[in-house]
């Protein structure tokens, strides 16, 4: 068939193009060494003074922390050794004694604090935290605030 014309299918091209897409950002990912595997703790209920109102600052309220922390497990996973991994029952400890004994009047103050600690403390490089406060809003099962912080790999 000489002289034809070649024509491409659109969904062949763009469904190529998203795979090398792909395919190139996991090869950067694995040149740089960048693996982010992720320590989850959810719905850890902890009793605090937070809010805006008065009765709110007398009352303890119980909020929900979910947390996704961002880690290289290989280590932990290989040595079989608690000290090689991010501990989630030491970092509960440390979040049930800072927020009991926390007193701010947003969810996004509590947020931030909250972060710094995992991060800081951790050495956590990335965080996803969602503090929920039950009861807030009526009707509403919970609101509250998503933050993400650090880098991820």
């Amino acid at each position: 068939m000489a002289g034809a014309s070649r024509t491409t299918c659109p969904v062949t091209t763009s469904r190529l193009a998203k795979q090398t897409a792909r395919l190139y950002i996991e090869l950067q990912i694995n040149r740089a060494g960048g693996y982010m595997d992720r320590v989850f703790i959810n719905d850890l209920r902890i009793e605090t003074i937070i809010g805006i109102y008065d009765w709110e600052r007398k009352v303890r309220q119980t909020i929900s922390l979910d947390l996704e922390m961002g880690t290289d497990i290989r280590r932990s996973a290989k040595t079989d050794a608690i000290e090689d991994t991010l501990n989630y029952k030491a970092v509960a400890k440390r979040l049930i004694a800072f927020v009991g004994d926390s007193e701010y009047q947003l969810v996004e103050t509590l947020a931030e604090k909250i972060a710094e600690i995992v991060l800081n403390e951790f050495d956590v490089p990335w965080l996803k935290l969602t503090v929920h406060k039950p009861g807030a809003v009526r009707g509403s099962r919970d609101v509250g605030v998503i933050i993400e912080r650090g880098e991820q790999a």
